[in-house]
């Protein structure tokens, strides 16, 4: 009775766990789909093998840690003891891929900010008025981190293109829109308030941005990087839990079914309610007489 409460108790633990476990997988998984496919962030833009290795990384994580929480969960509730055999080294794997992918993000991340900026001064130099995708992650970067350039607005006096509609070597007065507080009182934004020099993306006006974007970009890479270690510390945390729950539980259903053996073979009855079949009756009738002593004593007399 009471290994049946406890095997109860540790199947709820168990299945707890396991559900953090598969939110977390779920969470881990999106994540690696944002970094590898999405196209709205400058790390889809980066030409980067580490930041490939890692989405890549965490992808292969997220979908073995929704197999294992699924087998996992299957081998609690059927009490199967090689499922969760199975479910321990599943988890040991995930362990040591996670610290892997974990490491390798901290360790590399002053070289991935390097990249970024390198990649951000791409986007500048080729930022052209055809409107590509590329043009719009950069608009969208200034435009929501209220800045200009990466380190202020003459940084776009190496695109060729404003180049050819300023004078050079001064702080350019026609630069692209995201560059100006189109909801500043005093603007005059050309872009929006009157005939654009070129399409939309590119115009004239005042209430500039002063601040370049490099703070800016820099504090979101730093919370995307975070976020993702402190998700794969979380599931390492949690995949140490569910190791200890499914220990105790595979030795408790393991020393149940061991009682239970025990108990059918010193069961002194056992002989009377399972019927002998009439073939080995002559068997079971010499060993019996064997057992209890009549040969020997036959013999001797």
């Amino acid at each position: 009775m009471k290994a049946e409460l406890a095997i109860q108790l540790l199947k709820f633990c168990f299945q707890i766990f396991n559900f953090i476990f598969l939110v977390l997988g779920v969470s881990v998984l999106s994540c690696s789909l944002w970094i590898l496919f999405s196209s709205g962030h400058l790390l889809n833009a980066l030409p980067s093998d580490e930041v490939r290795i890692v989405g890549t990384g965490l992808l292969l994580i997220g979908g073995l840690v929704v197999l294992v929480s699924v087998l996992g969960s299957i081998g609690a509730n059927r009490e199967k003891v090689l499922l969760l055999m199975m479910y321990l080294g599943l988890l040991i794997v995930l362990v040591l891929g996670q610290l892997f992918i974990t490491l390798l993000l901290l360790i590399n991340r002053d070289k991935i900010e390097r990249r970024v900026d390198d990649t951000v001064d791409q986007l500048i130099s080729q930022y052209d008025p055809d409107g590509t995708s590329q043009n719009h992650l950069l608009d969208s970067v200034q435009k929501q981190g209220r800045c200009c350039g990466r380190t202020g607005p003459s940084d776009w006096l190496t695109n060729s293109f404003i180049q050819n509609l300023t004078f050079p070597d001064i702080l350019p007065d026609i630069l692209p829109c995201s560059c100006f507080n189109g909801s500043h009182p005093n603007a005059t934004l050309c872009c929006s308030d009157c005939e654009p020099t070129t399409d939309p993306l590119i115009g004239q006006g005042d209430s500039l941005y002063e601040q370049g974007c490099k703070s800016r970009v820099s504090e979101w890479l730093q919370q995307n990087v975070l976020t993702i270690a402190g998700m794969g510390f979380a599931l390492i945390f949690i995949q140490v839990v569910q190791s200890l729950v499914a220990v105790y539980l595979w030795r408790v259903i393991g020393r149940r079914v061991g009682s239970t053996g025990s108990r059918v073979l010193k069961d002194p009855d056992r002989a009377h309610l399972d019927p002998i079949p009439q073939e080995h009756m002559d068997e079971y009738v010499d060993d019996t007489l064997k057992n209890d002593g009549f040969i020997e004593l036959q013999k001797n007399t």
